[in-house]
């Protein structure tokens, strides 16, 4: 039985649609330094009031509470220069530098002993993305593995696996399905949970902490549905 003939159209559109908008979001939120010109907007429109899988897995709930948790003391204290700052300094600490970061945004880093960047895993993933129509804006000097970047990358192909499905193109539907799982398991599932264990150690904000738990429930329940099992341990 094929994954379309699983759900109803309807189930997929839902699926498929929160899929885009959360996993866009997390990425775009983790890949640049906060910035009030795109973070208050996001505040205004209430987006971080729910989110999908909430309703399916508790660390997305949790982490829900802790950035709703981080806006009221942010708006009750009148947008608070200090706790905005502090949003800076903890990207800042937790992924920029040239010391070892307490937590590397890059995936190759968990993989090599002298903690490298542009190792294999980067070169895979810029393969993956050329496969796919995309190619990160500063090619050659920034890494292709960045968090952000691979959390978008499954954006982007469950954009795909929408596109397919709304003219009942089975097959193209399919192939992103594959390409979901294929990244999943080849790549962000490898080191994202230890990536996600290291940010609930080292953030200093519930901002942080929150995006994080939201990340780890997420994917634990897109590997559910896509029927991809969680390296063990994790």
């Amino acid at each position: 039985m094929t994954m379309v003939e699983k759900q109803t159209n309807a189930l997929w559109q839902t699926q498929l649609t929160g899929e885009i908008l959360l996993f866009s979001l997390l990425g775009k939120i983790l890949y640049q330094i906060p910035d009030k010109e795109w973070l208050q907007p996001l505040l205004d429109n209430e987006v971080f009031t729910e989110a999908p899988f909430a309703e399916t897995h508790p660390d997305v709930l949790k982490g829900l509470a802790l950035l709703q948790q981080w806006e009221r003391a942010y708006q009750q204290n009148g947008r608070s220069h200090d706790l905005f700052k502090d949003l800076q300094v903890d990207y800042t600490n937790l992924f920029t530098g040239m010391r070892k970061l307490p937590v590397s945004p890059w995936e190759s880093v968990y993989f090599n002993d002298e903690r490298l960047v542009f190792q294999a895993q980067t070169m895979d993933v810029r393969a993956w993305y050329r496969r796919y129509g995309l190619e990160v804006r500063q090619l050659h000097q920034e890494p292709d593995d960045h968090i952000g970047l691979e959390l978008m990358f499954i954006a982007h192909l469950a954009q795909l696996a929408l596109a397919a499905l709304e003219p009942n193109n089975e097959p193209e539907f399919e192939q992103a399905l594959t390409a979901q799982r294929g990244f999943l398991s080849k790549h962000l599932l490898l080191w994202s949970l230890l990536w996600c264990e290291q940010m609930l150690e080292y953030a200093q904000t519930d901002f942080y902490r929150g995006l994080t738990l939201i990340i780890r429930g997420a994917l634990a329940e897109l590997s559910r549905i896509l029927e991809l099992s969680l390296p063990e341990g994790k």
